[in-house]
This record gives structure tokens, sequence and C-alpha cells, in this order.
């Protein structure tokens, strides 16, 4: 008898709380997410299913001497997001932003929900039940940038205990880019802008393609070397594939490398969705706040378009402000859609493809300023 209650009480079902049977089930919304309707799968998939396992009572997956606990080394030390920004750096086209040098400002402009959004979390403090330092507030500003690798990064440099919360609010977000900005977009412009074609772009030759990251490294090292290990890592990536000698490296960096990286990274951020780290105010208010800096970040890209363009002698559709945020490539997607509506005829996918790129640096450049000032 006393065997059969040692055995009852080792089950998972006598172990179980009511938090872990959530987050579990969070983890399976994840899953259902991802498969079913196809929001960043690469992510949400190993990210639920991390969450799953790392709530499983007793196994310990996630807990010192599990695998999950050793695949958040790699997030700890920034390795995995670095890596996946060489990848991103690989299957990246300067090319666009470099044939219309403007859209530099648009990618800068929508970093602006990164500082507003600095503002509010410190704002929130005001809330009985949150209290979030600036490390804290720093690293879910992040979210507003839109971009999964470097929220990782920042929020493992400044608030380690966060990245769950963080990581998921940025790939969520990230996922619905198609729902959250075509309203903003519609609001901030007129149907008369939206149908705004813009003039074919010239040719950036291979030269302006390796001698411009090269540049953006040398800047990023003089002016701002906290922005380094991402602007670096991203430079790399990219350099390997507009040199044109390096076609395997390339290639391994946009395929396999980023895979396999992208698949330990889920995994590591999923563990950290555990019900007693997951399971807090402060959660509730990085979801929100995550929202409302993604939102500032598509209109004050779309509202610098418009202020650019009572100074262009050459029109620019405000909607391709809106890719500003560096959700590559799908806010460039979006961009070009709802031009579409409006103006069959009118491709902007590769004027939108300009702001995109833009905004992963501007979004680098962001999470160096904000490791300067905090750390």
């Amino acid at each position: 008898m006393e065997n059969l209650t040692l055995l009852w009480q080792s089950t998972g079902i006598y172990n179980f709380t009511v938090g872990e049977a959530f987050m579990m089930l969070v983890g399976f919304l994840l899953l259902f997410l991802a498969i079913k309707k196809g929001f960043e799968p690469l992510l949400l998939l190993p990210i639920g299913f991390g969450a799953i396992l790392s709530n499983i009572p007793i196994a310990g997956i996630a807990e010192p001497g599990g695998i999950l606990h050793y695949l958040y080394f790699g997030i700890k030390t920034g390795i995995f997001p670095l890596l996946i920004f060489m990848g991103v750096g690989a299957m990246t086209d300067f090319g666009p932003m470099l044939a219309n040098p403007k859209t530099l400002l648009l990618g800068a402009a929508a970093q602006f929900g990164i500082f507003a959004t600095l503002l509010g979390a410190l704002a929130l403090n005001a809330i009985p039940g949150l209290t979030f330092t600036l490390k804290d507030a720093a690293a879910i500003a992040i979210i507003g940038g839109a971009d999964g690798p470097t929220a990782i990064y920042v929020a493992s440099k400044l608030a380690p205990d966060l990245l769950g919360a963080i990581a998921v609010a940025a790939y969520s977000y990230m996922a619905l880019v198609p729902l959250i900005q075509p309203p903003i977009m519609r609001l901030l412009t007129t149907e008369a802008e939206r149908k705004i074609e813009m003039q074919q772009l010239r040719h950036v030759g291979q030269t302006e393609k390796i001698i411009f990251p090269l540049l953006l490294l040398m800047l990023s090292a003089l002016l701002l070397p906290s922005s380094a290990p991402l602007v670096g890592m991203f430079v790399l990536g990219n350099l390997m594939n507009a040199c044109g000698v390096v076609e395997r490296l390339s290639k391994t960096a946009q395929n396999e490398l980023i895979n396999i990286v992208t698949i330990f990274l889920g995994l590591a951020v999923g563990s950290k969705l555990s019900a007693s780290a997951f399971l807090q105010m402060e959660t509730l208010g990085i979801l929100g706040l995550g929202a409302i800096a993604f939102c500032i970040g598509t209109a004050t890209g779309v509202l610098m378009a418009k202020v650019m363009n009572l100074f262009s002698s050459t029109p620019i559709n405000p909607l391709i402000g809106a890719a500003g945020v560096s959700a590559v490539p799908m806010a460039a997607r979006v961009a070009n859609k709802v031009g579409l509506e409006s103006n069959p005829h009118n491709f902007l996918l590769m004027h939108a493809m300009g702001p995109n790129v833009a905004g992963v640096i501007g979004s680098a450049v962001a999470a160096g300023i904000l490791l300067s000032l905090v750390t």
C-alpha cells in the first residue's frame, strides 16, 4: 500500500498545480496559432512546445540538469540571438534602401515606439502590483521594434526574469502584423495618398552593397559600440551574401544554421514560460505595452512619410512608412497589400523593403542606445 502511495505521489496528476496546467494550455495555444493559423510558426511552435515541457511537474526539464536549462545558456550569453541576426543579415538585400536612402528616415521614425514605451513602462509603476525598474522598462520597450532576436538579446542582458513574456509578446505581435497594421495605415492616410505610385528604383551594384555594410559596422563601432554585437553579426551575414565568393557560407547562414539555432532558441524561450515566472501582473503589463509600442512604431513611420512628402520632389506613398518596423519581410508585404487595395497597379513591395531593412538597423541601434544608457 505504501508503494502504491509513493507511486501515486510521483505522478504528474498528483503534482500538477493550477498554474502549471494553465501554462501548458498557453503552450498548446501557441502550437495552435503556429500550426493552424500560421502565425510565426518557426518560433511559436518551439516556444509553445518548450512551454509545455517546462511545466511538466517533477520532470525538471527546465531546471538545472534539464535539457532546456542548458539550451537557455545560448540566450543567457547572447549567442542564439546574434547567430540569428547573422542569418537575417545573409537573407537581407540592402539594394532597395540604397536605391532610395530617404527610407532610412522611415526606419528611424518607426523606432519612436521603443522610446515612447520606455516612458510608458515606467508610468505603469503607478499601478499597484506593478514594479518595473529602468532595466525592465528598457527591455520591454524594445518590443516596439518588432524584432524578435533583438528583443530577446536586450531582455537577456537587462531583464532575464521577464524574458519569456517579452519574447512571446514580441513574436506574437510580429505574427499579428497583417491584423494590427492595416487599420492604423488606413486611419492615418487618405485614399489619394494610398494610390500614390512611386518611381522605379535604380539598380544598385555589388560594390555599393559591399561598402555600405562595412561603413555601417565602422559607424556603430565608433559611435555606439554597445550595438556592435548585433550590427556586427548582421553585417557579417550580409557581407557573405553580397560579396558572392562564399556562397556555401551564405547559404548555410540562411538555412541550416539559422534553422538549428531557431529550434534551440524557441525551446529555450519556452523554458521561461513556467507558471512561477509568467503568471504575474507584470506579464499583463508587458503584453499591453507591447501592443502599444507596435502601434506607435507603425503610426510614426506612416506620419514621417507624410512629413517627408511635404519636402520631397518625388512622391512617397505613406504606406511604406509602416514597414519601418523590422518585421522583415512581413511588414513590407502588408504595405504592398494595402496599396494594391487602393490601386491595383501600385506595387510597393520593393519600395517598402527599404524602410523594412532600415528598421532592422534602427532596432539594433536603439538596442545599443538602451544598453549604453541603462547598464
